[in-house]
């Protein structure tokens, strides 16, 4: 049961991404303004925040 929903979260992680793309973009714009990261960094921080935002939505998701 507990592989089961772990594969459904996974399977809901995709479409979320869809959602969360835009919050990441927004957030690595702020960041890059008020910390002058590089590039580089702010490119990790849009795939970190994308991907952990997408896992977390799809989680409540699977949960309610």
């Amino acid at each position: 049961m507990i592989a089961q929903d772990i594969v459904m979260i996974l399977v809901y992680t995709f479409p979320m991404f869809l959602f969360t793309i835009f919050p990441a973009l927004k957030l690595a714009d702020y960041l890059e303004h008020k910390y002058e990261i590089q590039e580089h960094q702010k490119r990790m921080v849009i795939v970190v925040i994308t991907f952990l935002g997408a896992l977390i939505l799809a989680t409540l998701l699977q949960l309610m």
